[in-house]
């Protein structure tokens, strides 16, 4: 029987879990510094990181708690050591070193996007290759191809903008607040995705993703109205219609050309409930299994990056004195 403790202060969210054997939960607390953060209309880094030095050590102690664990039963640590902010990661990567060194166990550094896609781990055992996960948030828009276990290939990502940064800029440009995401997701449901055309970048591209000329767009829309606070509805739903359509087009395109069995869905934007119905609607009739990563799990928590520690922790061999931040991980091993 194995405990793995696991680390994730990547961005604003500081989180820690414990991980019993491979894929069973035993805590995952997550604090969140939107509150903190709103007020600017985005994230600090500054602010983030002397926010999760703060919170990090309390929430270690509530964390070993929950899970009814003491230090000395700990097996490994697992810490995202990007991409990501680099102060930020800097305080986790330090904790995780620290306990690493005192308890004499082994350190797990881990990719943050691979995390997003391990947490599919809580949904099945394992994934049929080839294998696609599309991971989309604030931060990634990335396309991730895996022949077998263990190996990933960034087969697409957005040049500019990810997804979930042109909703908290939309949002802001409207005054509707931060983060734009479920802000922009509720006001739609009352609007007509239909009312204004915005255009989808790169379709040349196949796999790649390109949001910023969707954001001009949708500000310049909003700037040729006489009174756009009227318009809101109509401009929130054609905004999130054209994000998904831009994310189904991109992905589906993937899919059929690398003949993929198992599409995973993860990241903040995930939790989008007009994405996912999209892409439940668009795939019915085919034999795409999708995987769906939950809320709990899409947006930035530990769990995830505990579950990529226990089944690729044989790939992350590196010498603990050797760990350094890393803001761009590679995709390749």
């Amino acid at each position: 029987m194995t405990y793995t403790l696991a680390i994730e202060t990547s961005c604003d969210d500081t989180s820690v879990a414990l991980i019993k054997d491979k894929t069973t939960i035993l805590s995952n607390l997550v604090s969140s510094q939107q509150k903190t953060h709103e007020i600017y209309g985005g994230v600090v880094p500054e602010v983030a990181s002397r926010l999760h030095a703060e919170t990090i050590h309390s929430l270690l102690e509530l964390s070993l708690k929950e899970a009814q664990l003491s230090l000395n039963q700990l097996s490994h640590i697992a810490v995202t050591i990007g991409p990501g902010l680099e102060g930020c990661l800097l305080v986790g990567i330090s904790v995780a070193k620290s306990l690493s060194y005192a308890l004499d166990i082994p350190l797990i550094p881990v990719n943050h996007i691979h995390g997003h896609i391990y947490a599919f781990t809580q949904y099945q055992e394992s994934l049929q290759y080839p294998a696609l996960a599309l991971i989309v948030s604030g931060g990634h828009t990335d396309l991730i191809l895996m022949e077998n276990e263990g190996s990933f290939k960034c087969c697409g990502k957005t040049r500019d903008d990810a997804a979930g940064e042109v909703f908290d800029k939309v949002s802001r440009c409207l005054s509707l607040g931060y983060p734009g995401g479920p802000i922009i997701e509720k006001t739609a449901e009352k609007g007509n995705s239909e009312s204004f055309k915005l255009p989808i970048a790169m379709k040349d591209s196949p796999f790649e993703f390109s949001f910023s000329g969707l954001k001009t767009a949708t500000l310049d829309c909003i700037k040729s109205l006489d009174n756009p606070h009227n318009h809101i509805a109509d401009i929130c739903a054609s905004f999130q219609k054209t994000v998904i359509d831009t994310l189904l087009l991109k992905t589906l395109a993937a899919c059929d050309y690398y003949n993929i069995q198992d599409l995973i869905i993860g990241g903040g934007v995930a939790s989008n409930q007009s994405l996912m119905n999209a892409f439940k609607n668009r795939i019915h009739d085919t034999s795409l299994n999708l995987i769906h990563i939950k809320p709990d799990l899409c947006t930035d928590n530990a769990a995830m990056i505990g579950l990529a520690a226990t089944h690729l922790g044989n790939i992350y061999q590196l010498n603990k004195d050797e760990l350094l931040v890393q803001s761009t991980f590679s995709y390749e091993h």
